[in-house]
């Protein structure tokens, strides 16, 4: 359910062109508020609702690992949408997991507050235990993710016309804003998970462009995607006027989106001035820019590369085709893409392949945890691009690209220097126990 880019070829970018976009000192953005402190930017994870199963990563790890207070947005990634067009929940394998939403019981060892979940309250599992997550830590966000990879399948159709996207926006406020859970025994029910959710994250992947082998997509998807995005936007402001006090201020929704590098998905499915005008900000596809399945290795996630796909080609991109710089969340890989059977000789790097290297949980793919421990095995060397923001592993066999702590800290001045808008995470299961990499863009981004 990762995000896949695949090759093409694009144009050089220019370190110089670093002074264009920089801010003058003083404007670099709005500084963000969580937990009392000041911080600069969004920092956005990506906490994954397989990932307590058999990584066995759960929400108190967010807690324990530091990570949480380091945040100001976590994404729970996926809800899904049906062939019907409405956002939906339930226990269909492959398509929903309402056991790990909000069925779950969760013991008092693996419980934020230290309390075990009991047989009759309305919320468990993982929504429970983000809402515990936020009343420990203040000002802490939780959106909903729509879509990804895998379940991005009937958003073509659910955007199609006015009153499909309606009843999309509608059924999506109703069960995750309002909290109208399905009932499943003593779980769920009107209300249930009201006030948990702090906003909507749309993942299609991806609008007027081939995305899954079962994802629907039309040329006309670019102009329902803007439709889509700023009904998002309508329902969302109303329903938070409908809910404050009179004579107090409503509520912010936060409205975002992950959006893609290659151009010709950003030209095929984004009305950027348009859609930009109703999100709060998009996250940045910042990675994937290579993938294992090919047969040459690659950069995967590069700050700069000439010639080729990197961090700062993307954000020029969305920033030339009129996106406020302030909006634009940089994407940061928690993992790596590896190759095997590398021949060629040197440090493995632009050499042909024979596959993907062995994962841990697929092929071709490593958490950064997994591989700091192949870093400090000996049985690797790890080679850095300094001028150009990389880093990878090579064993004179199998090759792995990756992001480290130094990489990100690179990468978050980059983005603190051109006044981003932060830094997102895929996913937060892939960082060290004591949320390593969390803490270096952290460090990075308040200029520590």
């Amino acid at each position: 359910m990762r995000r896949t880019l695949g090759r093409l070829a694009v144009a050089t970018c220019s370190l110089s062109l670093l002074a264009v976009l920089a801010p003058a000192s003083g404007t670099a953005g709005a500084a963000e508020s969580h937990a009392s402190t000041a911080k600069y930017g969004k920092r956005v994870g990506y906490f994954t609702q397989w990932g307590v199963y058999g990584r066995d990563y759960q929400v108190k790890d967010l807690d324990t690992s530091g990570q949480a207070a380091k945040l100001t947005h976590i994404n729970y990634a996926f809800g899904n949408v049906n062939s019907a067009g409405e956002c939906f929940t339930g226990n269909v394998p492959g398509e929903a997991d309402a056991w790990a939403d909000y069925v779950r019981p969760l013991d008092a060892e693996n419980s934020v507050d230290g309390v075990a979940d009991t047989d009759t309250q309305a919320l468990a599992g993982n929504f429970n235990q983000l809402r515990e997550l936020k009343a420990k830590h203040p000002g802490l966000k939780v959106l909903i993710s729509l879509g990804g990879w895998s379940w991005s399948t009937h958003f073509s159709d659910a955007a199609l016309t006015p009153a499909s996207r309606k009843r999309f926006v509608a059924s999506c406020i109703d069960l995750y804003i309002k909290g109208n859970l399905p009932a499943d025994g003593a779980r769920g029910g009107a209300g249930s998970a009201a006030g948990l959710f702090d906003g909507v994250d749309l993942d299609w992947e991806w609008p007027g462009s081939p995305g899954d082998t079962d994802t629907v997509y039309r040329p006309e998807d670019r102009k329902n995607f803007t439709a889509l995005v700023h009904e998002f936007r309508t329902q969302l402001n109303a329903y938070a006027k409908s809910e404050a006090p009179r004579g107090k201020k409503a509520r912010h929704y936060d409205l975002t989106a992950f959006v893609p590098a290659a151009p010709k998905a950003i030209d095929a499915g984004f009305d950027i001035p348009r859609i930009m005008r109703d999100f709060d900000f998009v996250n940045l596809q910042g990675y994937d820019y290579h993938v294992s399945g090919e047969a040459v290795t690659a950069q995967q996630s590069a700050l700069f590369a000439p010639g080729d796909f990197s961090v700062d080609r993307t954000v020029r991109d969305w920033v030339r085709r009129g996106a406020q710089p302030r909006k634009l969340v940089v994407g940061m890989p928690f993992y790596g893409q590896g190759w095997t059977g590398v021949s060629g000789g040197g440090d493995g790097l632009g050499q042909p392949a024979t596959g993907p290297a062995k994962g841990t949980w697929a092929d071709g793919s490593e958490d950064y945890k997994v591989l700091k421990n192949l870093a400090a095995s000996g049985a690797y060397t790890v080679h850095r691009d300094r001028w150009n923001g990389s880093a990878w592993l090579f064993d004179g066999t199998t090759l792995w690209t990756y992001d480290d702590p130094k990489v990100l800290a690179t990468k978050s001045a980059y983005v603190r220097k051109l006044g981003l808008g932060g830094a997102m995470f895929w996913s937060l299961d892939a960082d060290t126990a004591d949320g390593e990499l969390t803490a270096a863009v952290d460090k990075g981004l308040d200029g520590r």
